[in-house]
This record gives structure tokens, sequence and C-alpha cells, in this order.
């Protein structure tokens, strides 16, 4: 990607948040090595799964929003700062081309597919991206799940501290344990969380998240959070 269009996806952020990415940024050219040396088998590699697409569109809103098209744009920027960045990424979909025919498709099987390939990333650590919703408008707020052990608990609360006092500061919510029927986080073997970044079903929730600019804040968060997850951590 060209420096121009790095930096506009810097610049749509405030200003207290731009600060930050250019700290961050700047942080991570000298933890980091040019991005030609992707693929080293010493350092932590982030796995982006933007959650549904194809047919599965996850979620919908009552505008015909669907999460999996603001579950992959957020994923999109994400990665476009781990180019920045110069670390190491992997991504479950970089699309949201038809994989399959809906009589085919089986949700089961997509998620075991999408399990391999996370478990196939060497180091990995995986930042599932999602969208809420519920019955009624009243809920709201971005919230961290995260799968069992030690170490996800610990990106998991990490996160959604970051998300509640860089984004959403009205926030009470606090991270939690992924339920056991979530596939993803069950069966993955890298510290994992499961990002619900709002709920689909508030307005207020609603509006901010189709925006351009908020989706680049919480990408920015993100990224914040893997770079200070994996600040200590290599591999032999």
């Amino acid at each position: 990607m060209k420096l121009r269009k790095r930096y506009r996806i810097l610049k749509a952020l405030p200003a207290v948040a731009l600060f930050l990415a250019l700290i961050l940024v700047y942080a991570a050219a000298l933890r980091y090595p040019a991005a030609e040396t992707m693929g080293n088998a010493d350092r932590p590699t982030l796995v982006i799964d933007p959650g549904h697409g194809g047919i599965d569109g996850g979620a919908l809103a009552f505008d015909g929003t669907k999460e999996s098209n603001i579950n992959l744009e957020i994923g999109l920027k994400l990665r476009e700062l781990a180019k920045f960045c110069g670390y190491d990424f992997f991504m479950t979909r970089e699309d949201d081309s038809r994989r399959t025919d809906i009589l085919s498709y089986s949700e089961h099987e997509d998620l075991v597919h999408r399990t391999e390939l996370i478990n196939s990333v060497p180091h990995g650590v995986l930042i599932s991206i999602h969208q809420n919703f519920f019955p009624t408008s009243q809920p709201s707020g971005a919230q961290v799940l995260y799968a069992p052990g030690e170490e996800s608990r610990r990106f998991g609360e990490l996160t959604h501290g970051e998300l509640i006092s860089l984004l959403q500061p009205e926030n009470r919510r606090v991270a939690v344990p992924a339920p056991k029927e979530l596939y993803i986080t069950s069966k993955v073997n890298c510290p994992a969380i499961l990002v619900e970044c709002g709920f689909l079903s508030n307005p207020s929730d609603l509006s901010r998240l189709k925006e351009d600019d908020y989706q680049t804040q919480i990408a920015l968060v993100l990224n914040h959070s893997f770079l200070e997850y994996t600040s200590d951590k290599t591999y032999t």
C-alpha cells in the first residue's frame, strides 16, 4: 500500500486517536523488521477472522445492513494497519465472494474450515470480528469474549479495556469467557478473542458502525491491543 493511502487511514481518526496511532506506528517500526521478512517463525502472527461472509450475512439490521459486511470492513482496515506496521498477519477471508450455493452451505462446515485455517498458522493470535444483535434496541456497546486459557483471558481483558478507554468510556460491559457453544473459540489452539464491536439492533451503535471513520478507530484499537499483548512474545 502506498504511503499516501496509509496516511489517509490514520487521518480519518480524531486528533487524540491520531496521536496515538502515530506513536503506535513508530513503536512498531522499531520492534518489527521490514514487511518483506513476513513469515518469520520467531514472532506472533495476527489472525484476522471477519465473521460470517458469502451467503452467510450474520445478523441483519433493521435497515438491511449485514453484519458480515461490517465485519469485513473492520477486518480489512486492521489488515492495512498490520501492513503499515510490518508485522505478520493472516485473514480467514478477504472478500465477500460466494463460496458455495445456498443448498449446500453448512455453517458448521464453514466454522470447521475456518478453525483449521486458524490452527495452521504458526504462533497465531486470533481476533474474530463480529457484531451483536438483540430483540430490543436498548443494549449497546462493544464486548470481548475470550477463549479458554490464561493467555486468551489476558488478551481479551486487555482488548476490552482498550475499547472502553479509547472509544466507549460510557460502556459498562466487561470481558467474559466465550460460551462453550461458540465453535471457533472452543476449538482453536492459540490465544483467541471474539470482539462484538456493537449492536446492530441499537440505532446509535448501528449509525457509528456503518461509518468508515469509526470502523478505522476500532481497527486501530485492535491493532494497538495486539501490539501490546505480543510486545514480549518471541518463539524459538
